[in-house]
């Protein structure tokens, strides 16, 4: 039996390319809240490097945080080791819908 391979004449695609295909029905009031004093006293500050949706960033030394791209997978509240993410999932109907087509 022979291994699957890679389809023929067919390029993988790029990460960023698959996220672009993503739709966000992005609602007014955001679904995680961070605590920004507490992510002031972070020094590890794992979200800026595991967040998959780069939805964290770091302006003059400090934590910014958009919702509107986020993959709704809760990385942010699992790794961030001061306890200042507040995550729960969209209201219904909002937030992404994933399309791998």
């Amino acid at each position: 039996m022979t291994e699957p391979g890679p389809r023929e004449g067919v390029k993988p695609m790029k990460l960023d390319d698959l996220l672009g295909r993503n739709i966000y029905d992005v609602d007014e009031e955001p679904h995680i809240i961070v605590d920004y004093e507490k992510c002031d006293q972070c020094n590890a500050k794992p979200c800026l490097h595991l967040c998959p949706a780069g939805c964290y960033t770091l302006a003059e030394g400090r934590i910014l945080f958009s919702y509107e791209g986020c993959l709704e997978c809760g990385t942010c509240r699992a790794i961030c080791p001061m306890d200042a993410v507040k995550w729960s999932y969209p209201k219904s109907g909002r937030g992404v819908f994933y399309r791998f087509t």
